[in-house]
């Protein structure tokens, strides 16, 4: 089972965190710390995300160990294995037996035609958390490649907030991460970065052939006029 996102647990010394694509698809719990050869010895726990959520892709991990993945069913998904009732035992061999240590919120953006779930048709690729508060939002505010949205979307006390990028057209991120370069220079001295481009970038707004990705920045304001 290939690992497709990865993240070491800042909680836990020794366990590392990946999601796995498949269908429905699974996150995977590696510890390391179980003898002196890791590479024999670790124990890997699997598991598999409940309908109506299906299809992970690359993952991060907030500081209490939960953790975030976008779904191909149009979710932002939350696993916190604190929250499973069984960690061990036969009944793990399959992943199915912690759906209760799984929250599912749904993308901004209309429903696909025909899908039963309460999904979105955004089709995210990566999330982020920004683990030291670099943006504003707060400490493990996580963050998902709105690719549908051309967006930014963060998950702020259980809503979704949808940074769009207006210019230009096309905005496609693919990942992110956070600076802090002057902590007392308040929102001036923070800010978020994306890399943008998708595998055709002549398609974004610009010149056509030729055009290639860009790099972009955010940074929150307390108020539309601050400069």
């Amino acid at each position: 089972m290939a690992f497709y996102g990865v993240a070491p647990s800042l909680a836990n010394k020794g366990v590392v965190w990946g999601s796995s694509l498949a269908y429905p698809g699974y996150v995977v719990r590696l510890d390391t710390t179980k003898g002196d050869d890791w590479a024999t010895t670790s124990l890997a726990e699997v598991y598999e995300i409940p309908a109506p959520g299906y299809g992970p892709r690359g993952m991060d991990i907030d500081s209490q160990d939960v953790v975030w993945v976008p779904l191909s069913s149009g979710h932002m998904a939350a696993f916190d294995r604190r929250k499973c009732k069984v960690t061990n035992g036969p009944t793990m061999r399959d992943g199915k037996h912690c759906p209760e240590g799984w929250t599912l919120y749904p993308f901004p953006g209309p429903k696909l035609t025909g899908d039963p779930g309460n999904g979105s048709a955004e089709a995210s690729y990566y999330t982020w958390v920004d683990q030291h508060d670099t943006l504003g939002l707060g400490k493990d505010t996580p963050f998902a490649t709105g690719n549908q949205n051309e967006s930014w979307i963060a998950l702020k006390d259980g809503k979704m907030l949808n940074f769009v990028v207006p210019y230009p057209m096309g905005f496609y991120a693919k990942t992110f991460d956070g600076r802090i370069d002057d902590p007392n220079a308040g929102w001036k001295g923070r800010g978020m970065w994306a890399s943008a481009g998708n595998r055709t970038p002549f398609h974004v707004e610009g010149i056509g052939k030729g055009e290639v990705p860009k790099l972009t920045r955010i940074q929150l304001r307390p108020d539309p006029l601050a400069h």
